[in-house]
Parts: C-alpha cells; structure tokens; sequence
C-alpha cells in the first residue's frame, strides 16, 4: 500500500500506512515467544447459560414450539446447539415475526429480549389463534425473556388483554464465552441507549452479569474503573452484594481475581472511530464479524461447493449465485487463527507464506518415507495437516478479499487522514481531504467516522466549515441522516469550536497526547513492543488507562525513557518478563484522570472473611484482571490487552463487555434506522 505524505508531517511511522501483505515470508521473527499461561476457566460459564435453557424449557410440560428473535440465534448459539432443543422437546423452530402462528404442538413458548414491539407482535399472534382455535384444544403460551423479564412488558400484555394467558419467565443469557479470554452480553446499541437516551438498563443487566460470574469465580477483591457509567455499575456491584445477602452474602474474596477494571466507552470515543489495523479487527472492519462468525461465499470454506445458476427467463446464460456460509471464528478450533487474529494486517501475508511453505514440507516428506513405522507416524500427522490446509485456504482466502480494499486510494487517504489527525497535525488540509472523499461518494460510515475524529481531537471545528460540511453532507447520501448528526452534536461528538465542550476535550487530548504518550513513532510491526500497533502507532486512551493501573513503573517512566530514546514498554529479545504488581488504585495518575470526563472508581471489597483486598501475583500461580467495557469494545482493544498479558509474569486479563464494536455499526446505531424503499409500482 502506498499513501502519498507529506514529508515535514508529524512521527515518520504513524503516517506510513501498513504495508500490503508480502508472500516472500523473509522476515520472520526469531525472539522467543513467552509460555503460554492459562487464565479462568470460563467454561463454567456457558454450562450455566446451557443449563438455564435446559432447566427453563424442561419447566414446560410435552412438546413445543419455540419462536426465537432473530438477534438472539447468534448468541444463543455460541452456548448451546439444535440437537440440545430437540433433545428438550423443541419439534419446530420459527423466526419471531408479525403474521399468524403455524403450530402442531400444545405449547407455544416465545424467546426474546423484553421489547415493547416483541409484546404486541406476540399479544396479535395469541389473539389471533384464540380466533381461530386449534382443533387439537387451547394452547399453552409461555414467553421466556432474556436476561429478565420487566413489569413494562407485563403492563404491555395486560393493555392488549392476553396477561392472564401467557406465563412471563426468564432465561438469563449473560456473559458469552466467545473465546477463553472474551465474555460478551452480545447486546446490541448500549451505547445508544446509555449515553444518548439516557437508559441505565444495559448498566442493570451488566451488573447482574457480573454478579454471577463473582459466585463463580469469587468477590473481586477490588474495583476501580473510569467514567459516569463505571461509578454507576460499581454501585450497583456493592448494593446486590450488602442488599441481597441471601444471593451474594456468601460469596469469599477471590483468590483467582485480582480486580475489576470498569471502562465507560465515553471516556474514550476516539478509538472505535479509527480504521483497526489487525487481522480480526480488519475482518470486522470489511467483511463483518457477529457472533463469532462471518459469512463468506461458500466456496471459501469448500471448494468443491458448486455455485448456482441464477433463475432467468431469457435466453441469455444466467450468471451463477454463490451461496454464502457462515464461518466460526475460533482459535480454540483454528490454532491458524489463534496466531494471526492479533497481529497487524501489515504482517499476515508473510507469515501465511511461512506456514504454506512448512505445509508444502510436510506433505513432501512423505517421499521420504522408507519403513512401515515412518508411514504409520505420517498418517497420524495427516488428519492434523488436512485440517491445518483447510485453514491455511479460509485465511489467505479472507486475506485476498482484504488486500484490494487496502490497496484503494480512498482507503489510504482516509487512513492518513485519521492519523494526521490523532498525531494533531493539520487539520484543515484533513478537512479538505474528508470533503474531497465525500464528493467521491465515499461510504457515509466513514465519512462521519474521520469528521468525528476531527472534532474530538481538534477541539470541535470551525461554525461556519461544521455548517457547510452538514450541508453538504446532507446533500449527498440524504437527508434521512439528520437526526444522526443532531445524535452527535448531543453527544458532544461534532461540536463547534469555541464551545465548552470543545475547548475541554482540546485541552484534554492534547495533554493526553504528551503524558500517556499516546503517539508511538517506532513500532515493529513483526514483534510489537507497544499497544500502538494496532493501529500503526496510536496508543487507544481506553488501554494507556489500563496500563496506568498494572503497568503503572512503565507508563510513569515512557516520558523520560521515550525523551533518552529508549522504549519502556518493550521486553525487547532475551529479557525476563518482569513480574506483575498488585492493583494498588490510580495513584499517581491523578492529573491523567482530573482532564478526563467522568467518575473516578477505586473500590475494595471484602467478603465474610476480612482481607487486604489485595491479590498478589506471583511465580506460583496466575491471577486474572477482569477488564469490562461498558458501551462496547472492538477488536484491536482485545488484541492489545492480548499482547499485555504476555508481557508480565502471573497476570493474564479476561476481556468482558456488554458487545463486540466497530465506528460503523456505533455511527449506525446512533441515528434513525434506514429508511424502507418503495417499491416501484407496476
């Protein structure tokens, strides 16, 4: 990838976008790799979830049929699977939608989140079926709602008259183990709902979840956190845990967990809105990662999958319709993945090369083979490396269609744009740049996305340049957008200059920038030795935050080592992993978070058996920082706190969050949804 930059510009690296991918596969690193140290089991987890869904459809007598809200299969089946239904006397399965039910079964059981527009489809579809009753007798209503069910959905069923028909459960579907190191409530728009309509239930919700994760794993001997929704979650951590001693009063301080550290996504906004940079993070980016799993043509995955023609009525030949599929993104099943996922895009051509190359060995060694054992010892290899092969081709498959969305102009401009600006360089000549990719029609996503970034780290722009730019904007991908921009300007996304708002963040950035040093000119792609490279060298605000509280000796010294040329936070080839310090709170960072918007959280708790509240890491055993953001997280946030936990000895971090994010799918869920075309009359 080439991006043409200026030369006099802000640190060299920063403005280099990543180069493409190069199948030489020369440069590979010979630093040894750290052992790898196992954190929580969280699988307890998803047995908890899997047996509440067991426990709540076995409460329900004889067969059934379960109506689901299509938001909720994606979650639902990162825990459970079909044959598990079945196996609870589920005989049909149907997507939850306006019409009348189709059912043979006595029970009708309803699945869902507890919406307003859920209840009145289903409070239709009872009234609907008591019109016209089944021959086989009156049925059975149940609606189980996830994670709980609120008196707002039962004053909804009792308005539409159908109350004293239904029984009202609950299913509690809370944290998701979508990796070993990642638990998501997979909930959709909470950062709508919190920070833009003012809706603490996300907050209840996350609470609760956490709550149960502690009578797994134990009381979190501390709490400390950033940010006005963090203050509002630790307080309803320590109310559930003094108010409610029949559920939580038992619960002893964990000896496997040293901490919570709670992350308000409005503490740090600048982040989601940035191009990601890693492998997984640009797979989210373009192609789209929910669930766990992207649909990608079927082909991809199978290559003997044969495409189908298209149906045509002319004579013309029809062009062949790939299907798609989707594909489970898991390392625990795809070793392949679990090494590329973290790494800058800029380095997986070459190490897809290394591993084709050591394939291509593997499979000519078998010419070499001269005794009955070697063949015997080959064939056990073969499953192994039919499967590794198979990987091999949905990873550089994904990386091809990748590598020419990298290679467009639009793409390189648009990344300079966005480092020009985190770096504080320009910023007129980036507005110049935004609106000439708008005139090229652009994507609308990431047209807000690099004008939002602008604002923040400019300290708002200019009435009349903002005035002209909504305009304009307006103009060319419609005016259906505009309670979109109002969104952000109530949010303080894209603000004016000269405002209070904006002068606060100007000031705030700006220190940030120099004192966590947020801009990191060096980088090594290959063996990164800061959280910056995963976005090219811009250090996100959310994880400098993080590493003030366990990183705390090196974050205090990258001032003055960064001033003598040196880099505190690399390990560098040879050197020990130093050992991690306990979490002691933010003292010393007091300046770092007075500039920063939002509550301050340092918080011990103790459970029956009084304690320092203190964990203290050591060779003997691993402790585990439980890391929660609140509003979402995305993919490079992960795979930064991954590379943490390898840079010190007897801490590994387990990410929790209330949802995987990017900037396009935060813009979206921040403005009106997309309006319904008309179809054209005949």
């Amino acid at each position: 990838m080439s991006a043409s930059v200026s030369s006099h510009v802000g640190p060299s690296r920063l403005h280099q976008p990543p180069p493409a991918p190069s199948t030489s596969g020369d440069s590979e690193s010979t630093v040894p790799r750290p052992p790898t140290e196992k954190g929580l089991d969280v699988g307890i987890l998803k047995e908890l979830a899997k047996s509440a869904l067991v426990e709540s459809l076995n409460d329900i007598q004889g067969a059934k049929t379960l109506i689901l809200e299509p938001a909720l299969a994606g979650p639902l089946g990162l825990v459970t699977e079909v044959a598990l239904l079945k196996h609870q006397a589920v005989d049909k399965m149907f997507w939850l939608e306006p019409g009348p039910l189709n059912v043979n079964t006595r029970n009708v059981v309803w699945l869902c989140r507890p919406k307003i527009e859920y209840m009145h489809i289903i409070a239709d579809q009872i009234k609907a079926q008591q019109s016209n009753p089944s021959p086989a007798g009156p049925l059975m209503y149940t609606i189980l709602l996830v994670p709980r069910a609120t008196e707002l959905c039962r004053r909804v069923l009792e308005d539409q008259g159908v109350a004293g028909d239904v029984t009202i459960s609950e299913f509690k579907l809370e944290l998701i183990p979508v990796e070993d190191d990642l638990l998501s409530l997979e909930m959709d728009d909470v950062a709508r709902d919190i920070y833009l309509n003012g809706d603490d239930t996300p907050i209840y919700y996350s609470s609760l979840a956490l709550m149960t994760f502690q009578r797994a794993f134990g009381l979190f001997p501390s709490i400390l956190g950033k940010g006005e929704g963090a203050k509002k979650l630790a307080d309803l951590l320590q109310r559930h845990h003094h108010t409610d001693p029949a559920q939580y009063g038992d619960i002893e301080s964990s000896s496997q967990v040293d901490g919570l550290i709670i992350l308000d996504r409005s503490i740090d906004w600048i982040t989601p809105m940035l191009t990601q940079l890693t492998y997984e993070g640009m797979l989210d980016e373009f192609v789209g990662i929910k669930n766990a799993h992207i649909e990608v043509d079927s082909t991809l995955i199978d290559p003997n999958t044969a495409p189908t023609p298209s149906p045509s009525t002319s004579a013309l030949p029809s062009t062949p319709i790939t299907k798609k599929r989707k594909h489970h993104l898991s390392s625990q099943k795809d070793k392949l993945y679990s090494e590329l996922r973290d790494q800058n895009f800029a380095v997986v051509g070459s190490k897809l090369s290394k591993v084709a190359r050591r394939l291509e060995g593997d499979y000519g060694g078998v010419k070499n083979l001269k005794s009955v054992s070697q063949m015997k010892e080959f064939v056990g290899k073969l499953g192994g490396l039919q499967s590794e092969q198979q990987s091999l081709r949905i990873h550089t498959g994904l990386t091809e269609l990748l590598m020419p969305i990298t290679k467009l102009e639009t793409f390189n401009r648009t990344l300079e744009a966005q480092q020009n600006l985190v770096a504080g360089y320009d910023a007129n000549s980036q507005l110049n740049t935004i609106e000439d990719l708008m005139n090229q029609e652009l994507d609308w996503q990431t047209i807000i996305r690099t004008i939002v970034l602008m604002s923040l780290t400019n300290g708002g722009i200019k009435p009349k340049l903002l005035e002209s730019f909504k305009r304009d904007f307006l103009q060319v991908y419609g005016y259906e957008h505009l309670p979109l921009l109002i969104s952000l300007e109530n949010l303080g996304l894209l603000v004016k200059s000269g405002s209070s708002v904006s002068t606060i963040q100007n000031q705030s950035v700006n220190f940030l920038r120099k004192n966590l040093r947020l801009i990191v000119d060096d980088i090594n792609d290959l063996n990164p030795n800061d959280i910056s490279y995963v976005y090219s060298g811009y250090a996100p605000i959310s994880l400098r935050l993080i590493q003030c509280l366990t990183m705390k000796n090196q974050i205090l010294s990258s001032t003055s080592s960064t001033t003598n040329g040196e880099d505190s936070n690399s390990l560098g080839a040879g050197k020990e992993r130093p050992k991690a310090h306990p979490l002691n709170g933010w003292k010393g960072f007091e300046d770092v978070l007075s500039v920063i918007s939002g509550d301050n959280v340092d918080v011990r708790q103790h459970g029956e058996k009084r304690d320092n509240g203190l964990v203290i890491p050591d060779d003997n055993r691993i402790t585990t920082t439980v890391v929660f953001f609140l509003g979402g997280c995305t993919y490079t946030e992960v795979s930064a706190l991954r590379w943490m936990s390898k840079q010190y000895k007897g801490r590994k971090f387990l990410i929790a969050t209330t949802g995987i994010i990017n900037g396009n799918n935060l813009i979206e869920s921040l403005g009106d949804k997309p309006p319904v075309l008309l179809k054209p009359s005949t």
